[in-house]
């Protein structure tokens, strides 16, 4: 992608009303344009990384067996009824009528439609387990809009939706849905955190947030510091507890192992057994032709907050430091001289290596050498390779890490072969 056709509107100004990292820079970077409070439309550089976040979340959720589906965002309001939380949602949820005066709703989750679908389909207890997911925007009418993405009305959410015919089964489905998102969280550069939550009524350990750490958080996390070095496995049975929950009379863990950190909550799974199933007649029947009432559970992430999570996880004062998995472009091309022919020649070569193989912005535009450099730190690309009239006449071009600031001279062929040799299709380029 050439940089002069890329609608990118980047601006050196810090929005007066952005409070917090994500924002500014989101903002600052050209990701995404504010409609309306809590609403805002994303740019083409936030469209590359959710993309990528979404491929990660829809990947792990395909190996495990969920079968994605899209849902509606308008709903029926009776679904709500029959439910039970039509009334007692609150006013976080948009209720609409359409022009026959019939109740509906903008979705702001999905466990009455999921249950819907399962109720109209499934009859007996041979179509368990079915595991339906979906990537797909919400609105929730929030009373206090702030954080940009971070705490928006309209947001893109995966959320997730299980079907098992016994606790056994359920149990089985909700420590996979666990591992898998361990193993989503950490493929995007996250050190994923489990919080143990609130399980209400059904006792047990059955819910739990997942947070990642970032200075800036809204959580206060209290945990061992053998949290960040254990398997996957191992979460399961360690967790963090909230600034609410922990009590250094109670804890045990030592005073030299606990860590205390702050950390943005990004994804949260719950089991609630038979309460859809049981109140809008989703039942199948079992080999003596007995009533069955699926065991549901429900998980989530915030697929939109992920964008500006990790943001806040990952960044200086320069600007946005991407993980490689989730960065919007592999590579920032740098032509620091567009009338130099030599560096034109060379950005040229560059650029046209890596076609089909690597996503590259080429920064082809005529502005300053500051204006480049200090775009390409603002957006944040894991790699820069800086085509300079310095280096050039000598065959040397700069490849920068964004992250570590290290910075390696090298020849153009060096740079092409150190890319394509990590690129999956390079036997075809």
């Amino acid at each position: 992608m050439l940089f002069s056709n890329f609608f990118a509107p980047t601006s050196k100004n810090i929005p007066a009303d952005a409070k917090i990292a994500s924002h500014v820079l989101m903002l600052r970077s050209g990701m995404i344009s504010q409609t309306a409070s809590g609403i805002y439309c994303w740019l083409p550089l936030a469209v590359r990384v959710m993309e990528k976040i979404t491929r990660i979340i829809c990947e792990e959720q395909d190996k495990i067996g969920a079968q994605k589906v899209y849902f509606t965002t308008i709903q029926p309001a009776n679904l709500w009824v029959e439910s039970g939380r039509y009334d007692s949602y609150g006013k976080e949820m948009l209720r609409i009528k359409d022009r026959k005066d019939n109740d509906f709703l903008y979705s702001p989750t999905n466990e009455e439609q999921a249950t819907d679908v399962f109720r109209k389909y499934v009859k007996s207890y041979k179509g368990l387990p079915q595991m339906f997911y979906q990537v797909h925007w919400k609105f929730r009418d929030e009373v206090r809009p702030r954080f940009g993405v971070m705490r928006g009305r309209e947001f893109l959410m995966k959320d997730g939706y299980s079907f098992d015919v016994d606790f056994a089964g359920a149990k089985r489905t909700y420590d996979n849905i666990f591992k898998s998102y361990v193993k989503t969280f950490r493929r995007m550069g996250l050190v994923p955190i489990p919080v143990q939550a609130d399980s209400g009524a059904i006792g047990g350990n059955m819910s739990h947030e997942f947070q990642i750490l970032a200075e800036t958080g809204e959580s206060t996390l209290y945990y061992d510091k053998k949290l960040l070095s254990v398997s996957d496995g191992e979460l399961m049975t360690t967790f963090a507890v909230t600034d609410e929950k922990f009590d250094p009379k109670t804890s045990q863990i030592s005073e030299k192992d606990l860590v205390v950190s702050k950390g943005i909550e990004v994804g949260h799974i719950f089991y609630f057994g038979t309460k859809y199933s049981k109140s809008m007649e989703a039942f199948v029947l079992n080999e003596n032709g007995e009533k069955i009432y699926p065991e549901m559970g429900s998980y989530g992430i915030g697929v939109s907050r992920l964008v500006a999570a990790i943001i806040e996880a990952s960044h200086d004062d320069h600007g946005i430091i991407w993980p490689e998995s989730v960065a919007p472009f592999d590579l920032a091309l740098l032509n620091l001289h567009p009338r130099d022919g030599e560096c034109v020649a060379a950005a040229a070569k560059i650029y046209g290596a890596f076609s089909g193989c690597r996503e590259v912005l080429y920064d082809d535009r005529d502005v300053s050498v500051g204006e480049k450099l200090a775009d390409a730190d603002l957006i944040g690309i894991p790699w820069q390779v800086v085509v300079g009239s310095k280096n050039i006449g000598e065959n040397i071009v700069e490849l920068r890490n964004r992250k570590t600031k290290e910075v390696i001279k090298m020849s153009p062929e060096n740079v092409i072969e150190r890319f394509l040799s990590k690129c999956c299709c390079h036997q075809s380029c």
